[in-house]
């Protein structure tokens, strides 16, 4: 019992677990799933689709972080990636052809691996501090998306682009099996060979590890890719749920959403260890919360108090060393109430 409360996991699992049963507690709807016409249909199901974008680009930050990196760029990248997808859409003859969804994905994730690999390249070659050099991509970004959709919010009709967000594969929805594919796939690449390793070794020394023969630049600069890539397919989701191209709220302080997701998953902004599972439970912490407060009828101008008051409380009771004060605290009482009772034993034998 002791080696499940120790593990990493223990207390973010935990709370997720108790902001799902405050939900069902204060709407017995909350948990409630029902089936039509194949599907899956309930809150705990839009939980799981609505949090597609967020986790994307969560797991994007755990690999950056990993390596002592920040990237804020990665909502712009969002609004870049959708506005070149739907403006290729907008420009084609055929809106709803599967050879034109493919190609708007195609470049939209080309350009957001182009716009990842320049932010590695301004870390890892020029070697500016990552939350300079990604900066100024959250600034520049969402200014070349406006340039790309002519100030405008670009909206399009396509049948086949609006089923990546709200379409289903077999009973579940499509968006969900994205965000999957990509959790199996980076813990795949991290966890089953060596370069997770290695990041966390160019994320607890750098220069250690570049003594020891580590390419860190090579390393730090996939990071800063990956992290592009899967803002990009986050962009995408995203205007695929609205079927609009707007720069401005695309993405809009997601960067924020998931530092604090990769933080309560128990990575540390630190550099060094990471943790893809801890990363996916404070997604859906984060995601389970935006419910929370939708469910027990908070009043929009007091939600952002409520949503700080939670996760305040769930930071407080992941901390090591929160944990090491009530051992001290619980401890020393059991240490000091031993003598008394010692001392009237000795009083009933006398």
């Amino acid at each position: 019992m002791t080696a499940i409360i120790k593990h990493r996991l223990f207390w973010p699992a935990s709370a997720l677990v108790v902001l799902i049963t405050v939900n069902m507690l204060a709407n017995a709807s909350f948990a409630r799933i029902t089936v039509r016409d194949g599907h899956l249909y309930g809150a705990l199901i839009d939980i799981l689709r609505q949090s597609a974008p967020l986790m994307l680009v969560a797991l994007g930050m755990t690999l950056v972080i990993a390596t002592r990196g920040i990237d804020l760029s990665v909502g712009a990248i969002m609004a870049v990636s959708g506005a070149v997808a739907l403006t290729i859409i907008d420009g084609s003859e055929d809106p709803g052809g599967f050879g034109t969804i493919m190609i708007a994905i195609l470049v939209a994730l080309l350009v957001s691996l182009v716009l990842g690999a320049w932010n590695g390249f301004l870390v890892s070659v020029l070697g500016i501090q990552p939350i300079i050099a990604t900066l100024v991509l959250m600034l520049a970004g969402r200014g070349t998306a406006l340039l790309i959709t002519s100030g405008e919010i670009t909206t399009v009709v396509s049948a086949p682009f609006k089923q990546i967000a709200s379409g289903y594969l077999v009973i579940l929805p499509v968006a969900f099996f994205i965000w999957v594919a990509a959790v199996v796939v980076v813990g795949v690449v991290e966890r089953r060979t060596a370069l997770g390793m290695l990041t966390e070794a160019v994320g607890i020394n750098p220069e250690a590890s570049r003594l020891a023969g580590v390419r860190s630049r090579g390393i730090i600069w996939t990071a800063y890719i990956a992290s592009g890539v899967l803002a990009g397919v986050a962009g995408i989701i995203y205007s695929s749920n609205t079927m609009a191209a707007d720069a401005n709220s695309a993405g809009y302080l997601i960067e924020l959403y998931a530092i604090l997701a990769v933080v309560l998953g128990g990575t540390s902004l630190m550099g060094g260890k990471f943790s893809i599972a801890g990363t996916v439970i404070g997604v859906l912490i984060v995601q389970t919360l935006e419910s929370t407060i939708l469910f027990l009828g908070v009043a929009p101008a007091k939600s952002p108090v409520f949503f700080a008051l939670v996760v305040i409380f769930v930071v407080l009771v992941q901390s090591p060393r929160v944990h090491r004060w009530g051992r001290s605290v619980f401890g020393s009482s059991r240490t000091s109430s031993a003598p008394d009772e010692d001392a009237e034993k000795k009083e009933v034998a006398a």
